[in-house]
């Protein structure tokens, strides 16, 4: 779920930015750039921790642009196949549902919902309800939380898509 990963990226710098706060200037496009980002290697990176070392520039030939190495340890969340996590319903359709669990969208297939629950498009915001008689109705709808298992993922190089059950024991809403 949730790692720490020394990671190291290139940075680009215009002649205008350098001077006495190089070193400011780099960590703050650093951050800029890599916190909130998705890499299929290492998931969403949440937090930038820590800078180790930035190293000697190298100028570009022809562009006036100077190339940084920086090396920096981040917190990045990477979710796994088999991995229950607790989601946000945002999104409720014939079709399913889709929820957020931080930066990672999860879409739960109507096969995927126990048969015990229906969608109702008369309720407002439409919602899958339960048809247990004895008890109250368990409803998923907009902003509800669910506890939901990853049973497939698609990585590709800026994103992550995964696919989530609550058909099973111990799982669907909170």
């Amino acid at each position: 779920m949730f790692f720490y990963i020394e990671m190291e990226r290139d940075l680009l710098l215009l002649p205008q930015h350098f001077g006495p706060n190089i070193n400011r200037y780099l960590r703050d496009k650093l951050i800029e750039k890599v916190e909130g980002s998705c890499s299929g290697r290492y998931g969403f990176i949440i937090c930038v921790t820590e800078v180790k070392k930035i190293g000697k520039g190298r100028i570009r030939e022809g562009a006036g642009l100077v190339t940084f190495p920086v090396k920096f340890g981040a917190v990045v969340f990477r979710p796994f196949k088999g991995e229950v996590l607790d989601a946000k319903v945002t999104v409720v359709n014939k079709l399913g549902f889709f929820a957020e669990v931080g930066p990672l969208s999860v879409f739960v297939s109507k096969y995927l919902i126990p048969t015990d629950m229906r969608f109702d498009p008369q309720s407002n915001p439409p919602s899958y309800v339960s048809q247990v008689s004895d008890e109250q109705p368990m409803r998923v709808t907009v902003a509800s939380e669910v506890r939901l298992k990853l049973i497939g993922m698609r990585i590709d190089a800026s994103e992550i898509f995964a696919i989530g059950s609550i058909k099973e024991d111990y799982l669907g809403v909170l």
